[in-house]
This record gives structure tokens, sequence and C-alpha cells, in this order.
């Protein structure tokens, strides 16, 4: 099932989604780019100066996440195949009204490209970007390659408790590379402790405008 989000403004000037079922918003109010790119980039994809990324996201949602990596693999002369799973995929007719490139910067064709690619088969969407978004639960995800960075954006642990299990984490610890790191937007103490059953270093960083801190994850003790 398609869904069709409400759109709403943060207070760096760009969008947030409200899910129509969930009633969540998919980034926070306090700046939706400003937190994508404190939480994923700067703390996560900006770590790795190697050619060759492989990324997994927890909820491809507004696709803002895979925008901004795309862009930085750019930039940065990356590589990055980038594994997404999504249950509630947006509509894409309705992704122009998001005005994330207009914000940022970039080519709104390539934006509507990361959501107008085909479910569960890899595409490239530029000579450095492939993606491979899946239209199916974190639950029922494979977790079938082995990943450098995880990009941890799920809904709140209060809203959505299965995603932030120790044994969806275990599963996924499983599955990452021995240099991988999780990031998340969400520091609260059941996160922390779920993490570190499943055997992952955890530390806290400083978080976005508007979150005191943030998690960074790693397979092995930085």
């Amino acid at each position: 099932m398609m869904i069709t989000p409400e759109v709403k403004k943060t207070l760096d000037g760009s969008a947030t989604l409200v899910h129509p079922v969930t009633g969540e918003c998919y980034h926070s109010v306090n700046g939706a780019v400003t937190e994508s790119v404190h939480t994923f980039i700067n703390a996560g994809l900006a770590r790795f100066s190697s050619t060759l990324v492989e990324i997994f996201e927890m909820g491809f949602g507004s696709g803002l996440n895979a925008l901004l990596s795309l862009l930085y693999a750019a930039d940065h002369s990356l590589d990055i195949t980038y594994h997404a799973v999504e249950a509630y995929p947006i509509d894409p007719s309705c992704v122009a009204s998001f005005g994330y490139p207009e914000v940022i910067g970039c080519d709104p064709v390539i934006f509507q490209s990361l959501h107008d690619a085909p479910w569960d088969t890899s595409v490239s969407i530029t000579d450095r970007f492939i993606l491979d978004k899946r239209f199916t639960r974190i639950e029922d995800y494979p977790f079938d390659s082995r990943y450098d960075l995880v990009y941890w954006d799920a809904f709140a642990p209060d809203t959505a408790t299965t995603q932030w299990s120790t044994e969806i984490f275990s599963r996924l610890y499983s599955s990452m590379t021995s240099r991988g790191i999780l990031v998340t937007y969400c520091s609260k103490g059941i996160v922390k402790q779920a993490l570190r059953a499943a055997g992952f270093h955890v530390k806290r960083l400083p978080g976005a405008p508007g979150k005191r801190h943030m998690i960074i994850a790693s397979v092995q003790e930085e």
C-alpha cells in the first residue's frame, strides 16, 4: 500500500512528513535536513574514506537520507550500494511537494528517481550510487548483504518497539563488516541496552538541534 504523508515545514526551512497511519513525524521538527546531515552524514558516512561503502537504512521513508548520501558520494568519490527497507512506501506522485532538492540545492530529477526506482531489485541511480530498496517490514528482512554503515531511522521506540529490539539488532550485527557502525538519532536507555546485548560497542555523541544526544554503535571497540 502506497501512502501520501502530510508535509510540514521545520525550523531550518526543510520539510518533515507526518505518517497518515501512525501520526509520527519522519524527521525532527527542529530541522529535517539539519538532523539528517548531523546524524547520518557527519556522524556516519563522513567516517568512511574507502571507495566502496555498503549502507543499510531502516526506513527509506522520505528518501532524504538516501539523497544526502548520493550527493556525498558524488562530492567525495565514493561508490555506495544503498540498501533500505520500508513497510509504508510513499506514493512517488507526491514527492515533488517535499522540496528537499530546492533546500539542499540539487537536481530534483535525482530525488524523484530514488522514489521512482522499482522495489525489490537493485537499480543504478548514478554511476556511484546503487539503490536496493525492499518493500517489507524489518522483521521480515533477510539481511542478505554485508553492511559497513547503518542508518537506524525507525520511528520512536515508544511506537515501534520491535524495531529497536535485541533480536533485530542481533540479526543486524551478524550482517555487518568488521568496520561496521550504526548511527541513530535515538539515545534512550532501552536502545543502548538492546544494542549492547546484540554485541555492539555503544557511545553517545552530541545530538542534532533539539536532541541532547545521539548514538553511534560499532562492531569493534574504538
